[in-house]
């Protein structure tokens, strides 16, 4: 019973993970109109990194104590797991410019998949039959979805884009859950800060034009509901669920 109620509270951790991350592509797209796809990124991890380090500061500490903190034989997955989280949502970014946020968003669930293979060959994770079984009903879901309007199957540079993100999510799932066991907070508030610099840097070698301060905030905002607190939830799950 114990761990059948772990394995109920773990689902639901990752559930309201997803309705979080879902804020994510309707808001982005509005945004990408007025901030850089490689800024939008920065400010979106950013706002995550700090967001959860501030709730942290504000009192959360005292629960986070009895976890483990990173080590130094955790450095190889922190470093993977940062450098693909600055990679993927430039991707993400760079596809939302040429598709829409619905398509974006079936195109995305590709990281189940993505994060299901890698678990199983590269990781040697269990998969259940049931759970193939489950991966085969949303990819079958996205697809009928997509019927609506038959144009959305025309080949789209911002398809490929989405898609490669999905693939680098999948993999930076899996090193995340090797650490999945640590202090949650620092984990989150490493991948944001370290993350969001990168893809800074990586704007500002693409000339990005800094955005108006409105835009920041906004995006910041998001980052911490759509990115900050629904890895924050991602990572909680992983450790009862696996990735």
């Amino acid at each position: 019973p114990v761990r059948m109620n772990a394995k109920i509270g773990a689902t639901a951790l990752a559930l309201l993970a997803a309705v979080l991350y879902a804020f994510n592509m309707p808001f982005s797209k509005l945004l990408l109109g007025e901030v850089g796809p490689a800024m939008m990124a920065s400010f979106l991890y950013l706002g995550a990194g700090v967001g959860i380090g501030l709730v942290y500061l504000l009192g959360a500490n005292r629960r986070a104590a009895r976890e483990d903190k990173l080590a130094r034989e955790d450095t190889p997955y922190v470093i993977a797991m940062i450098v693909l989280d600055i990679i993927a949502p430039i991707l993400l970014m760079l596809g939302l410019q040429n598709a829409s946020a619905a398509n974006a968003s079936l195109l995305n669930n590709f990281e189940i998949v993505a994060t299901s293979v890698v678990a199983l060959v590269v990781f040697k994770e269990a998969v259940s039959k049931r759970f193939w079984a489950a991966i085969a009903l949303i990819t079958l879901a996205s697809m009928l979805l997509s019927f609506e309007d038959v144009s959305s199957f025309q080949f789209s540079h911002g398809s490929v884009f989405v898609l490669a993100a999905a693939i680098c999510w999948g993999f930076e799932n899996n090193f995340t859950r090797k650490i999945s066991s640590k202090n949650t907070y620092q984990i989150v508030t490493l991948k944001g800060i370290f993350s969001g610099l990168g893809s800074g840097i990586v704007a500002l070698i693409r000339g990005e034009p800094f955005p108006q301060m409105q835009f920041v905030m906004f995006a910041l905002l998001l980052g911490f509901f759509a990115y900050g607190l629904s890895i924050f939830l991602y990572v909680r799950a992983q450790k009862e669920l696996g990735a």
